[in-house]
């Protein structure tokens, strides 16, 4: 029998055993990592625009949604749990982003918000897929995103200015 100090330690190690080896940890963190960076890109551009829900916003989005997904791969979850678990992501988001949606102007309107909103919904998919090991589709969604924020706009300017 052990003294109190042994029976403290065990108890220590095995509320930290969810990573049994250094590569899971590492691909853990890998991941992790990776999906808070990729939101906080989306989110960079938000707040260069001035929009609300920007660089913190889209990380903690991102960061959410990878281990909402990585914890049940972790104890493994098969294809139906996954499903409902990414159900549960993509319906939580959708409120979340739902908040960001403006209203206003002569009877309501004028909508704001709508691409931030999609914006957040996008973000936590790429999280999703970073945290099912599927960083380059993550990262290629990434850029696309980016691509379609920064050049779009202008591409829609460039046509007004030549309407007749």
């Amino acid at each position: 029998m052990g003294t109190w100090t042994d029976e403290i330690r065990d108890a220590f190690i095995a509320e930290f055993s969810d990573l049994p080896s250094l590569t899971e940890a590492t691909q853990i963190v890998i991941r992790l990592v990776l999906a808070a960076l990729l939101g906080g890109l989306l989110g960079f551009e938000r707040s260069q625009k001035g929009k609300a829900a920007g660089v913190r916003t889209h990380m903690l989005v991102a960061l959410g949604s990878a281990l909402f997904v990585l914890v049940p791969m972790q104890i493994g979850a098969q294809g139906d749990a996954m499903s409902r678990v990414v159900q549960g992501i993509v319906a939580g988001v959708g409120f979340l982003g739902a908040g960001t949606i403006l209203k206003h102007g002569e009877n309501l309107a004028e909508v704001k918000g709508l691409t931030t909103a999609a914006g957040i919904w996008l973000t936590a998919a790429i999280g999703i897929a970073v945290g099912m090991g599927r960083e380059v589709t993550a990262i290629l969604s990434t850029l696309l995103a980016l691509t379609i924020l920064f050049l779009v706009p202008r591409c829609v300017e460039h046509l007004d200015r030549h309407e007749p």
